[in-house]
């Protein structure tokens, strides 16, 4: 998004408070603001995909030992990866054997654009250049981030923090990583600093990534990357992504965020399906579309909003046709900080349409927040800055609760189990 520079001074001040369910005790001071009725997950009880998810998810639940793998997809509100964070540390607090990996993250520090607060990787900004997919003027080669670091220096040394402001009753550590690059070219080596690390260092040609096996986990580690020939012209490594893996059962969960980013500028990724086929994620939430919409009435192409979100749920099946996949209408927003944007009415509609046409669910924000110009209410309330585009830290820890809470009284209606006892687990967690 345009604005996304506001929503990093929503960070400012914030990053270091931890979790805890707000909506308890917030409830009745915003519930003329907030239409808790319309929290639910529609079409979730007819969904086969949805009855295997909660299956899993109860399964974990339960204390079994399981891999479950949810991926969030989204603009600005997921690269600030606050609200999906949020999510991430109920789902992985459950019990003893909820924490799964942490899984792919994006170097976003070294693409000069905010980063998240729960995971840190550093090197030498300056000897880097970013390129997101949602600008147009940008061209590169794009993977499952949407984001890419390009290094066209001499050599570095990059650092990789798996925990930083995370909330997990447990450090995350990892066993391998893989780096995923332009593997095209080789005219950089990259190392691990630590060579008595290493058990293995492979490079996969077709899905762009380097694997490091390691012989302990480890929760930091430092790679060096170094031109092979400093008389080589043009030498290029772009750095499309990490993933911090081990094997331990559990929930992983994926966010994945490009500020400004349309399912237009997803399409751009020219390797974002072929990455996206190395997993089988058992839930997919869509979170694409405020940028779909921000901009006059006369200008929004409804059919073309329809086409693009139908052949992004077809290239999800395809990676994985068991996936339960929830559709998220966009928050209510003002075109230009003046004008209620009345696209996102019709962007509902046709999400709705879209849910029931594949058998998915639809979580409506949109109409949750209270439908056309609420967003200027969540701002009197504090819960949006002026953009009234974004939250604060307090509203993406509400909206993180309502979705919470949407979750689990479908999970309870599919598994016959009772909501409140189950919200209570997640109310009471010790972060």
């Amino acid at each position: 998004m345009k604005h996304f520079l506001i929503l990093i001074s929503v960070l400012i001040g914030f990053s270091a408070q931890s979790q805890e369910y707000v909506l308890d005790s917030l409830l009745p001071k915003y519930s003329e603001i907030i239409n808790t009725e319309a929290n639910v997950l529609i079409g979730a009880g007819n969904s086969p995909t949805f009855n295997h998810f909660f299956g899993k998810l109860d399964s974990v639940y339960a204390g079994n030992k399981e891999k479950l793998h949810i991926f969030h997809i989204g603009g600005s509100h997921i690269q600030a990866d606050i609200y999906s964070n949020k999510l991430r540390t109920y789902f992985q607090n459950m019990n003893d054997v909820s924490q799964g990996q942490r899984g792919f993250v994006f170097p976003f520090h070294l693409a000069h654009t905010n980063n998240p607060t729960n995971y840190k990787i550093e090197a030498t900004k300056d000897k880097w250049q970013g390129y997101r997919n949602s600008i147009l003027k940008d061209s590169i080669a794009w993977g499952l981030a949407g984001v890419t670091a390009a290094f066209r220096d001499c050599s570095d040394t990059i650092s990789i923090q798996a925990n930083y402001k995370n909330d997990t009753k447990n450090p995350y550590s990892f066993d391998k990583l893989r780096v995923f690059y332009n593997t095209w070219k080789d005219d950089y080596s990259l190392n691990i600093l630590d060579s008595t690390l290493v058990v293995s260092d492979t490079v996969n040609y077709e899905y762009m990534f380097r694997e490091f096996k390691l012989n302990k986990n480890v929760e930091e580690l430092q790679l060096s990357i170094e031109v092979k020939d400093t008389a080589t012209i043009g030498p290029e490594f772009l750095l499309m992504g990490m993933e911090l893996m081990n094997d331990n059962p559990g929930i992983e969960y994926t966010s994945i965020g490009v500020n400004g980013a349309s399912f237009g500028s997803y399409e751009r990724s020219a390797f974002f399906e072929k990455q996206l086929s190395l997993y089988r994620p058992d839930l997919f939430i869509i979170s694409v579309g405020t940028n779909d919409a921000y901009m006059p009435k006369s200008d929004f192409k409804e059919d073309e909003f329809r086409a693009n979100y139908e052949e992004f749920i077809q290239m999800i099946q395809r990676v994985n046709p068991n996936c339960a996949i929830l559709l998220t209408v966009p928050n209510d927003d003002y075109y230009r900080k003046k004008y209620p944007n009345k696209n996102t009415a019709v962007q509902a509609e046709i999400i709705l349409e879209l849910a029931d046409k594949y058998q998915m669910a639809a979580w409506n924000l949109y109409e949750i927040m209270g439908g056309l110009g609420s967003s200027n209410k969540w701002y009197k309330n504090k819960l949006m800055p002026r953009d009234r585009i974004h939250f604060t830290y307090l509203g993406y820890s509400i909206k993180a609760d309502l979705l919470l809470k949407a979750l689990v009284d479908s999970w309870a209606k599919c598994y016959d189990r009772d909501a409140e006892m189950l919200l209570s687990h997640f109310k009471t967690l010790e972060e």
